[in-house]
């Protein structure tokens, strides 16, 4: 099937695979958003990739939660993306704020229990970033390399 779609920044042209799902907000939603991450993984024979794309949706996830919904008015909803090209496996997270995702300073206190959310996705992505999405609100996405490590 070769259809072009814009996830995020990036235009996937070409034989793809796509999936969405609303996230709930707390532990269930969060779990639920993992097994969701996880099974359309295997589904897509990316098992390999399974863990680190978990720990992306989660701390994707996380920080919409608690960064983005208070500032949101009335019913505001989390949106997961997952999406397949040849090489890359991208993941985002949409919410309703404008508010810019940026990483705290590594240079903050270790025993702090939060604000390393992004500094993960960093070191787990090949590249993240956030698209504006007109009238309001963001989408922030990461890209995984979708070919098993040698």
């Amino acid at each position: 099937m070769d259809v072009t779609s814009c996830w995020g920044s990036h235009t996937i042209t070409g034989a793809f695979a796509a999936a969405a799902l609303r996230i709930d907000c707390g532990r269930e939603g969060f779990a639920r958003a993992r097994t969701f991450t996880r099974e359309t993984l295997r589904g897509w024979s990316l098992d390999h990739c399974g863990d680190d794309a978990a720990v992306v949706v989660t701390e994707l996830a996380a920080n919409a939660a608690r960064h983005a919904l208070p500032l949101a008015s009335g019913d505001a909803d989390l949106w997961l993306g997952l999406a397949l090209d040849a090489a890359h496996l991208v993941l985002t997270v949409s919410d309703p704020c404008d508010g810019l995702p940026l990483p705290r300073s590594r240079a903050g206190s270790d025993l702090a229990e939060g604000g390393r959310g992004l500094c993960i996705v960093e070191a787990l992505a090949e590249e993240w970033g956030w698209t504006p999405r007109p009238p309001a609100g963001k989408t922030v996405w990461a890209k995984l390399p979708a070919r098993p490590p040698h």
